[in-house]
């Protein structure tokens, strides 16, 4: 069942979805490539079919997401998506942290790289490093997984640890500071945001269908809420799609704002399919039980208190926006 985020049919990304979506890492690869060929008529579109793929199976959502993000990304370059399965590697820190440096035969990455999903599974990755962002194919010698670190109940099958890099040829991809400062990496984090929604969405299902079969006034109350927190959620993406589609002139803030919204209905929905539903979907429905570990781990990209200090920070240095 398609997730929908406002009027009107689905767009064309979104109708290119089968019938039988993937249960699978590899499945959710294959179609990733698949959803990478087919043009979306909106941002709309776009976050729709992320949505989609999340009520269905947030492992898939997360499998298939950066994919997608990494075409966008070549995209905005002025490129095309090279051949086979991509990812996109931004977080930074630890110990030993990725530099790139550059010599007579090109550029070349050298130390580690944290949450790296599905590093063992990927053709390449786009991967930040000495401020700038570059493309690497990571089936070649230089380049290790470091097993052992994922221990995540959630997203069990998308592991995402460090990847080690020793003098790994790269390409860069846009000018240094070019992948942060683009308003496309603004519209990537509210993507990431569409699958939590989508998330959501499968967690509210379960909650509507126990209260379609025994309706009782508190399981009512869950569900009244809970459809309440999806409107919030679904409106804040439907609003920012049409914003971005027609030149929303403030892309971070926009962002901040919307992921805030999501996390906030998500949170409060685990909570309350929780108090709706009691233990024994947890313990005994598999794909209830996975949905929602895998949305409380997905959900902790957003950085809570911390970002919408963020937030606030950028509102404080311009005029009250209400």
């Amino acid at each position: 069942m398609n997730v929908s985020l406002g009027a009107g049919p689905p767009g064309a990304l979104s109708r290119s979805l089968p019938p039988a979506l993937p249960d699978d890492v590899d499945g959710a690869l294959a179609l990733a490539r698949e959803l990478a060929a087919h043009e979306s008529t909106s941002t709309r579109d776009l976050w729709e079919t992320l949505a989609t793929l999340a009520a269905h199976d947030l492992g898939v959502a997360r499998a298939i997401e950066p994919h997608l993000d990494a075409d966008a990304i070549f995209a905005q370059a002025g490129f095309q998506l090279p051949v086979g399965r991509w990812g996109v590697f931004a977080a930074e820190g630890g110990d030993d942290p990725l530099v790139a440096t550059e010599a007579s035969g090109g550029w070349t990455l050298t130390g580690t790289k944290p949450w790296c999903s599905l590093a063992d599974r990927l053709d390449g990755a786009l991967v930040t490093a000495s401020g700038r962002l570059f493309a690497v194919a990571l089936k070649r010698p230089g380049v290790e997984v470091l097993p052992g670190a994922w221990l995540a109940r959630g997203l069990s099958e998308i592991p995402s640890g460090p990847v080690r890099f020793d003098s790994v040829p790269a390409t860069p991809v846009g000018e240094p500071g070019w992948y942060l400062t683009r308003p496309g990496f603004a519209w990537g984090g509210i993507g990431v945001a569409a699958c939590w929604h989508g998330g959501a969405v499968g967690i509210a299902r379960t909650v509507h269908a126990a209260a379609a079969a025994k309706p009782n006034p508190f399981l009512l109350e869950h569900l009244g809420s809970i459809d309440e927190l999806l409107q919030s959620s679904r409106r804040a993406l439907a609003e920012a799609a049409d914003l971005i589609d027609t030149g929303d002139p403030e892309p971070k803030v926009l962002a901040k704002r919307v992921r805030a919204t999501v996390a906030r209905a998500c949170e409060e929905i685990l909570a309350r399919s929780g108090h709706a539903l009691g233990p024994a979907p947890l313990a005994l429905d598999r794909a209830h039980a996975k949905r929602v570990a895998d949305l409380g781990l997905y959900v902790r990209q957003h950085h809570a208190e911390k970002d919408l200090a963020s937030l606030g920070a950028n509102l404080a240095a311009t005029d009250a926006p209400w």
